[in-house]
């Protein structure tokens, strides 16, 4: 019996080794040729490792675009999606699990159904809303949204919330604690797995976005990152190595928050999430 779990195990971290390798093999392609000279790239057998680096193609990569410049925007874009994502999901999460009043079943099943209807749909209407308030050509279509509620995140965090024992929150209502404070002082210091899960998915959305800032955003000096990766493309096609190493920089800030995050990130997509 011993002897069946043992190779279990194995046959099983076998698969999961199998697995990331092949996750890991297009970012590992994509550090590697980001050190190769241009002549190297399409190299028949393919060079794996390139000795000694080409660590100048970084700069002339970055030179290319302005790229600190959309740097900042995209970093001002992605906190204030983290920002505005956070807080209003988790306030609506609150009342729908922690408040108990009519309707509230009824308004849950409705932002239930939201998650169902494809994004492409409504952006006719939206960008047409956009249009006749004047915030085309600004980062407000794409900021002021995630300060509305995310129905995906508002979703997470209910259920988390639910996770939580209901003679913690009476026992502060017994206390005189107002919704307010329970939310603020109790609920979220004991939902920091559910939070940092929503955070790093907001952020990776809103860094990765492409569609929104080519949709909303007309001006080349409001550009974000994801769109000077698309400029350098169109006007340096045939430099894959420069593309290569301009892409290590635009994936690299995503790779290390995830890594800072990973314990609370793990704990988040792994809770009970039974919706009774």
């Amino acid at each position: 019996m011993e002897m069946k779990r043992t190779q279990h195990i194995w046959l099983v971290y076998s698969l999961l080794i199998l697995i990331s390798i092949g996750m890991i093999m297009p970012f590992f392609w994509m550090v590697t040729s980001s050190l190769k000279p241009l002549e190297h790239m399409m190299s028949d057998p393919i060079r794996w490792f390139e000795w000694p680096p080409l660590w100048s193609n970084y700069p002339k990569a970055l030179k290319t675009i302005p790229f600190w410049n959309q740097l900042g925007n995209t970093v001002l874009l992605s906190v204030m999606s983290v920002l505005g994502t956070v807080l209003s999901s988790s306030m609506v999460a609150y009342g729908l699990a922690k408040i108990d009043w009519p309707g509230r079943k009824l308004l849950f099943s409705v932002l239930l159904a939201t998650m169902f209807l494809p994004g492409f749909v409504t952006f006719v209407p939206t960008y047409l809303i956009f249009r006749d308030l004047g915030w085309l050509g600004t980062y407000l279509p794409l900021i002021v949204p995630t300060f509305l509620g995310v129905p995906y995140y508002i979703f997470v965090l209910r259920q988390f919330f639910l996770t939580i024992p209901e003679s913690v929150t009476e026992a502060a209502r017994i206390d005189a604690a107002s919704d307010w404070r329970i939310f603020w002082q109790i609920i979220l210091p004991l939902s920091k797995p559910a939070l940092t899960t929503v955070a790093l998915l907001s952020f990776v959305g809103a860094w990765t976005d492409y569609t929104g800032p080519l949709i909303y955003l007309s001006t080349p000096d409001h550009w974000t990152l994801s769109l000077g990766l698309k400029q350098f493309l169109n006007t340096h096609n045939a430099d894959w190595n420069l593309l290569m190493a301009a892409s290590v920089v635009f994936t690299l800030p995503m790779v290390i928050i995830f890594f800072l995050g990973q314990k609370y990130f793990m704990e988040g997509i792994t809770f009970h999430t039974d919706v009774g």
